[in-house]
């Protein structure tokens, strides 16, 4: 169809040098190879809810979304955390692929970030004792049955809440910890039949997976509870169920948080708790099972702490991660510059760079970065005959100087 491929950037995405020579001027625009997917740069949009989704199923707002996303260079679009059940929605408004309804709305996604030159990706996730609540730009507050929530059918490792203004989590049995797997497994599924080319396991923020794996939020004294083998029995039984069906040329990512932040140094010890060691660990495990890289954040899973200064806090983390277990990360987290994501990645603390909250903030930021980094790259090729005549311009600068 003529229209269609007018209206793609596929074959010269934004975000790739305009001159292919300059793209040994800075690892953060040379291109990254995992299995069958190659990203054209190294930059990905980490998953970040939108809280607009209905009934699970993406709608004309996340076209828009994530649409504007792909038009402006990144390698990787990780679109939001989905749900594997009803009950595993932050919120009711959160995305979800629980049934075979949902696939085709999230398809119409994953195609259009395709289009664009970008590699569709998929985070999939379970709220735990954080679920049922409002999105967050409406209040900070259980949603009643009667509004659509379901506050006495939170799920969690115990009966521990997030905070005191949250529901009380009912405990997931053993047979609720294999039927879960098996809601992880059919999700799986569904994202593969979307199209999407990297599935996340979402470990991190508090939610189920991390819930059982931090001795915080997990005081069971069964084999899902107690020591770090315990705790991490659940979750590994995830990925392993979900690596045995996601293809096998396609990889597989898995966020954690790598600390709760229980101790204040982020690179300190909480070993009843979670922390990087234990982060490291279960990295190690992950790789064992086939999770080809992990996306390493922090926190969100205790209402309590004092969280480190914010810009590029978690990057010793990924760097731990990364080299403690030898395995890819990517680093997130206030990453506002193309020289601050350049030097991670020159010196190796990590392999991709995720841009989240500066990316809403600034939608041009992979351009920008490439300014900052003396690296021209394309534009989407239906904004050319606009731009074209300042890109000469800047030529014409460059040639005097």
């Amino acid at each position: 169809m003529v229209v269609a491929t007018a209206a793609s950037n596929s074959q010269k995405p934004a975000g790739v040098p305009y001159n292919p020579e300059e793209a040994h001027k800075a690892k953060l625009f040379e291109p990254i190879t995992c299995k069958s997917v190659t990203l054209h740069n190294r930059v990905a949009v980490p998953p970040m809810c939108m809280y607009s989704a209905e009934d699970g199923a993406l709608n004309d707002f996340h076209i828009a979304h994530y649409g504007s996303i792909a038009i402006r260079g990144a390698g990787l679009i990780i679109i939001e955390a989905t749900a594997v059940e009803p009950q595993g929605r932050i919120t009711p408004s959160d995305s979800g692929l629980w049934n075979d309804d949902q696939i085709e709305p999230l398809k119409r996604v994953v195609d259009l970030i395709r289009s664009q030159g970008s590699v569709p990706g998929l985070q999939i996730a379970h709220a735990g004792r954080k679920a049922s609540m409002s999105p967050p730009f409406i209040g900070d507050f259980i949603v009643s049955d009667a509004e659509g929530g379901w506050a006495d059918d939170v799920r969690g490792p115990s009966e521990l809440k997030f905070a005191d203004h949250y529901p009380a989590p009912k405990p997931l049995t053993k047979e609720g910890i294999k039927e879960m797997v098996q809601k992880w497994v059919d999700t799986a599924i569904r994202a593969d039949k979307a199209g999407v080319e990297v599935l996340e396991l979402h470990n991190a923020h508090g939610y189920l997976v991390h819930s059982f794996l931090s001795g915080n939020s997990n005081n069971r004294t069964d084999e899902y509870g107690g020591s770090l083998e315990n705790r991490m029995r659940f979750p590994l039984e995830i990925a392993r169920a979900v690596r045995a069906v996601w293809p096998d040329h396609k990889p597989l990512w898995v966020r954690i948080s790598a600390t709760d932040y229980a101790n204040p140094d982020s690179l300190g010890h909480d070993e009843n708790g979670w922390d990087v060691y234990q982060s490291i660990e279960y990295a190690k495990e992950l790789k064992k099972i086939g999770v080809d890289v992990i996306d390493v954040s922090s926190g969100g899973h205790l209402s309590n702490v004092k969280y480190p200064p914010p810009s590029l806090y978690q990057v010793p983390l990924a760097n731990a991660v990364k080299h403690g277990a030898n395995i890819p990360t990517g680093a997130v987290g206030y990453i506002h510059t193309g020289k601050q994501a350049e030097e991670i990645l020159e010196k190796d603390e990590a392999d991709y760079i995720l841009v989240g909250r500066e990316y809403l903030r600034h939608p041009t930021w992979v351009m920008e970065a490439g300014n900052d980094l003396g690296v021209d790259l394309n534009f989407p090729k239906q904004y050319t005959w606009a731009l074209r005549r300042a890109r000469k311009t800047n030529k014409v600068k460059d040639d005097s100087n």
